[in-house]
């Protein structure tokens, strides 16, 4: 943090703001009329972590994580380690996704995080890289990070599907049933305290599917023993500016939330 920036700003306003608005275009700051310039199923019967359609790699049963697993009346998972699982997540062809990216995106970020943010899919920067939220996208939800006083390196980011959408659409309902047990699989390696869903996508299958997100945003919802805070997508800010006062409010509660967890 630099000095005497506070953990919660007061916008998502910083200096040199201007002229990089003027660089990137209109859709990426808003003047709202205050003066603020503001950057921008229930759940399916397979218990968290099964992976039905996948035999457990030989020789970790006798794992701290399998054995954390069985002490919570949990099913054990089959992999020690995100790289464990992002390896197994490389070979996976349950949907027809895997046969037109080129590559898979699992997630970045601390492997231990608090705090896990869940979009809907790759795009075309992702597919290119292999990272999570690098586009224009990824670049607004980096500057949101930033003002709500979280580092990127110490949240882990990720998507419900790990393959990019042909054309950056919305990932199906079949496509991110596929995808979920690896995410389920992901957020019990991890163990976020909180998680917040970006889209409608990532709130319906994280939360429930009759949510709107125009309307469970905003609120906590607890799932599985997680805290779930949908909000919208970087990319709707991008299409609609006006929506980047919600996000913000949305993020103020996340890094509330934070704070009060640590005992601050």
């Amino acid at each position: 943090m630099t000095a005497g920036r506070t953990y919660i700003q007061r916008s998502f306003t910083f200096l040199g703001d201007e002229g990089d608005a003027q660089k990137a275009g209109s859709d990426e700051t808003s003047r709202q009329p205050d003066g603020v310039t503001l950057f921008g199923p229930p759940q399916p019967a397979m218990e968290d972590g099964q992976l039905s359609f996948l035999a457990p790699p030989p020789g970790n049963g006798s794992s701290a994580i399998a054995a954390a697993d069985s002490a919570a009346g949990e099913p054990a998972l089959a992999w020690d380690s995100l790289d464990d699982l992002a390896l197994a997540v490389a070979g996976c062809t349950a949907c027809r996704l895997r046969g037109g990216c080129t590559q898979v995106v699992f997630g970045e970020g601390d492997p231990r995080a608090m705090v896990m943010f869940v979009g809907e899919g790759p795009g075309e920067t992702e597919d290119q890289l292999g990272r999570p939220f690098v586009g224009r996208a990824g670049q607004l939800l980096d500057r949101i990070l930033t003002a709500s006083g979280f580092e990127r390196g110490e949240v882990y980011i990720a998507n419900v599907v790990k393959c990019r959408p042909p054309g950056n659409r919305q990932p199906s309902p079949e496509e991110a049933e596929a995808c979920l047990p690896w995410l389920r699989a992901q957020i019990r390696l991890i163990r976020p305290r909180l998680v917040v869903c970006l889209g409608a996508a990532a709130t319906g299958i994280l939360i429930d599917p009759r949510l709107r997100i125009t309307s469970a945003r905003g609120k906590w919802h607890e799932r599985n023993g997680l805290r779930y805070m949908p909000t919208f997508h970087p990319a709707a800010l991008l299409r609609d500016p006006s929506k980047k006062r919600a996000v913000w409010e949305d993020m103020k509660n996340v890094r509330a939330e934070y704070e009060r967890l640590r005992g601050r």
